[in-house]
Order: structure tokens, then C-alpha cells, then sequence
């Protein structure tokens, strides 16, 4: 679609909507492989695993999860077919050509602490295989900058670097980069299962890790209930479908580059709740074997393979899972952020600035770490506050629109989405209420009840999307009433 008459204000090439449409299903598929393949995504995988108790619970939740996942990202990413742009332009439909910005940010926000913290993930796995050699153990023993590691520290800032290079030529690099680190580290893992099960002499699904144990790994989850039970089933299945939460927002930047729907659907069919539930399962193997092997409880693939007597395999693995983890961070916390702050200024950012952009934000919050608290709490936390944005984006989408859109109207400032000066009020004030349920009251305040923020995600959806459709429904009423006078 050509756009005529578009406003400097909100239009570059970047932003404009998608002219060559190469994605197709396996590239869909790998967005997905290159997501969830990441250390963070096996971390969590391994520490949901505790909290099922079982194999056949494990299942039972990872797959309901999965399911909940694979509908929620066709519902966006059928938009960014139809459409054609990326998500802070689809937002000007609900939050207005100018408040757009503000989901916009938060989900470059958002994008920031996730790139620090799988660039954190990628550099560990290099770190543990650094310090089998004595110098290098030193070093990482005697010196410390920022409240790291000086061995951290470089192996963090080349990580960090060698992600930069990956954006140079935009989207097309993207989608060949993801489409063979994506694959790579699904040999790894599987490298990485069968070795641990050869030296535990067995294979296993059922695990004999003592409660004790499970209680001590999963104290800090914030999960109801003890490993096993219905009410921890249900949220760890809560807890997986809200570490996508990010992506709901803005698969449409990758589904946007698809031929038709028929081929988001068929990458997300695979890449979700096949790949989704096989990746779990062979963590979940993987935690077991190496349990006893070990006698320890290892949730982190680089601690695993930190302790393989073969120096080639610990090295295989390394790489394999930092290059896998740049994966992730350039599919979800590079392009993101990159069309998100070239939103905000489409003028002087174009989608390179943007990635540059959210790389020095997420140096920046290195010496603080953020992440570095359990992987529920901190994904739940997060990924709350994309509920009520993602309630009003869907509600407004589907149930307002019909999947019917004025794209041209997206790009100009007198069009059909200014609202009241550029800001849609009922979307804020949707989105708001969301958030105070979803995000403030549980995290910062006593006053729900504890296992209310593990499902924070799900209630911004709901309380939002249910607002925003009575406000818009309130005002369509009151100007048919209007025009009958």
C-alpha cells in the first residue's frame, strides 16, 4: 500500500506499511524458535517443570499455556497481515496518533530490560566456560567493576557489541539470522539431553527430586501452592503464557512481512504449541538427568554444561546458547524498541536508531541488574503491565473496527484517529484502570490477595478490554442519541 499526503510527523519508510512480503511459514516459525530458545526461555521451561511436581502435570500445563499463546499471537498477528504495519502505528487506532507514543515507550521500555538481561544470559554462558582456565578464574575472582565481574563486565560489553553489527541492514538480516539460531541451539539442547541421560545411565519423565528441595527452588515464584497442585498447574501455565506477553504486543512487526494469514497461522501452529511443548519437555528432561548426575538442582543450561568434563562440548554449548540468546534479543528486544522510538520520532529515528537506542538504554541498566530476581517474579512483574495495552489494542481491533482499518488515516494527523487532539482518552483511561489492577496494586500494595499478581497479565486484559469497549459503546450510544435529537 502506497500512503499519499502522510504527515512528516508520523511517516518514514520504516513505518510505512510492508511492501515485500517474504516471511513465510518457517520464517514465522522461527520468530518463535529464536524466542523461546534463549537460556531465559529454557531457565523458565526447567523452573516450571519444579513447580508441576510431574511429567504428566508438566504437560498439562505447558500445553494449556501453549495453546492460550498460539491464539493470542494469531489475534495480533492477523492484524499485522491485514494491515501491514508495525505495532506503535496499529496503536494509533485505539490510543490516538500522538498517544500512541505511550505504549509505544513502555514497550521499548519494556524491550530494554529484556535485552539486558538476555545479553546478561548470553555473556554468563561464555563466563562459565571461561573460567575452567586458571587465569581467567582469577581474573573473575580478584576483579570487580560496577558490582560485577571484571570477567562479566568484558564478556557482557562484546556480547553487547556483536548484536549491533547483526542490525546493519535491517529486517532482511533479521530474518536470516533468526532462521538458522533458531535450529542451532534446538541441536544443542538436544546434545545437551542425550549426554546428561547417557551419564545418568537412564532416561527419565518422572522425577525423584525430594520436596524439600522443589519447596527451596520455587520459594521465591510467588506460586500458591505446593509443586503438583491445581493451583501451582495453573500458574505456572500462567506464568508461561505471560513471559510472551512482549510479543502480543508486537508480533505484528514480524506478521506484517507475511504473504497471507494462511502462513502465520502455519508458523505459529509449529513454532508455538509444537515447539513450545517440545522445548519444555526436553528441559524438563534435561533437569532431571541432570539431577542425577550432579545431585544438584540446575535450572541454567551454562551451569550444566559449565560441569562437562569434555572442554569441546562445554565450548559447543557456550556458543550455542549465547548465539541463540543474540537470537532472542534481536527478534524481540531489537526490532521492537526500533520501530517503537522511530514512532515517537519518525523524522530524526529511523529503525537502526531505534535498535542503537534500546542497546545503550540496556547497557545503562547493567550496573543495576533488574533481572536478577527470580525468573516468575520478574517475568510476571514486566509483562503485567503489557495487559492493559494489549485489552484495548484487541478490543478496539476486533469488537469496534470488525478487522476493519483506514490504514491511510494511521499516517495523517487530521484523519480518522486524532481523537481529542491526537489523544484517545477512553484508551487511557482503559488502559490505566488495567494497569492499576495488573500491575501497581499487586506489586506495590497489600491489598489483593498474594497469587493475585501471577495472573496480573491476564486481569489488565480483561479489566481494560472490558472498559474500553463500554466507554466506546457509552459514546456511540450518546451520539446516536445526539443525532436522533
Amino acid at each position: 500500500m502506497s500512503i499519499t499526503d502522510a504527515s512528516p510527523s508520523l511517516y518514514n519508510d520504516d513505518l510505512a506499511p510492508a511492501k515485500v512480503r517474504n516471511w513465510g511459514a518457517f520464517s514465522i516459525f522461527n520468530v518463535w524458535t529464536s524466542d523461546v530458545h534463549s537460556l531465559w526461555g529454557y531457565y523458565l521451561a526447567a523452573s516450571l517443570f519444579l513447580f508441576c511436581g510431574s511429567f504428566v502435570n508438566f504437560l498439562i500445563a505447558i500445553g494449556i499455556g501453549s495453546l492460550i499463546i498460539y491464539v493470542l499471537m494469531n489475534l495480533i498477528g492477523n492484524a499485522g497481515v491485514k494491515t501491514g504495519v508495525p505495532f506503535p502505528v496499529l496503536a494509533r487506532a485505539s490510543f490516538g496518533i500522538w498517544g500512541a507514543n505511550i505504549p509505544a515507550l513502555v514497550r521499548a521500555i519494556v524491550a530494554c530490560f529484556w535485552y539486558g538481561a538476555q545479553t546478561a544470559a548470553a555473556s554468563g554462558a561464555i563466563v562459565a566456560l571461561l573460567i575452567r582456565t586458571e587465569w581467567f578464574a582469577s581474573f573473575h575472582q580478584d576483579v570487580h567493576v560496577l558490582g560485577h565481574s571484571g570477567l562479566e563486565v568484558v564478556c557482557f560489553l562484546v556480547v553487547w557489541a556483536l548484536q549491533l553489527l547483526i542490525i546493519q541492514r535491517g529486517m532482511e538480516t533479521v530474518r536470516r539470522f533468526q532462521d538458522w539460531a533458531g535450529p542451532a541451539v534446538w541441536i544443542m539442547m538436544l546434545i545437551l539431553a542425550v549426554y546428561l541421560c547417557w551419564k545418568a545411565g537412564s532416561f527419565a519423565v518422572t522425577s525423584d527430586i525430594p520436596m524439600d528441595v522443589l519447596l527451596e527452588k520455587t520459594k521465591d515464584a510467588g506460586v500458591p501452592g505446593l509443586p503438583g497442585s491445581v493451583p501451582a498447574l495453573a500458574a505456572a501455565a500462567a506464568i508461561w503464557v505471560t513471559y510472551f506477553s512482549a510479543l502480543y504486543l508486537n508480533f505484528c512487526d514480524f506478521s506484517r512481512y507475511a504473504p497471507n494469514q494462511a502462513a502465520v497461522r502455519k508458523g505459529n501452529i509449529w513454532g508455538l504449541p509444537v515447539n513450545l511443548i517440545l522445548f519444555s519437555l526436553v528441559a524438563g528432561v534435561t533437569t532431571i538427568a541432570a539431577y542425577d548426575v550432579y545431585g544438584e538442582v540446575l535450572l541454567h543450561p551454562d551451569q550444566i554444561s559449565a560441569k562437562f568434563d569434555s572442554y569441546f562440548l562445554a565450548l559447543l554449548a557456550a556458543l550455542t546458547f549465547a548465539v541463540a540468546t543474540l537470537g532472542i534479543n534481536v527478534v524481540a528486544n531489537f526490532v521492537s524498541p526500533a520501530f517503537d522510538f522511530s514512532n515517537v520520532f519518525p523524522r530524526q529515528i529511523d529503525f537502526k536508531k531505534g535498535g542503537y537506542i534500546a542497546a545503550l538504554i540496556a547497557l545503562a541498566l547493567y550496573p543495576f541488574a533488574p533481572w536478577e530476581s527470580g525468573a516468575a517474579v520478574f517475568v510476571g512483574i514486566i509483562g503485567a503491565t503489557m495487559g492493559p495495552i494489549f485489552g484495548v489494542m484487541m478490543v478496539d481491533y476486533y469488537l469496534i473496527r470488525k478487522g476493519e482499518m483506514n490504514v491511510a488515516d494511521l499516517y495523517r494527523e487530521n484523519g480518522e484517529f486524532r481523537f481529542q487532539a491526537g489523544w484517545h482518552v477512553n484508551a487511557f483511561i482503559a488502559a490505566g484502570i488495567g494497569a492499576l489492577f495488573s500491575s501497581i496494586l499487586p506489586n506495590f500494595t497489600n491489598w489483593l490477595p498474594e497469587w493475585w499478581g501471577v495472573y496480573g497479565w491476564f486481569f489488565g486484559v480483561a479489566i481494560a478490554g472490558v472498559i474500553y469497549y463500554a466507554l466506546r459503546m457509552a459514546r456511540r450510544g450518546a451520539g446516536h442519541v445526539a443525532a436522533r435529537a
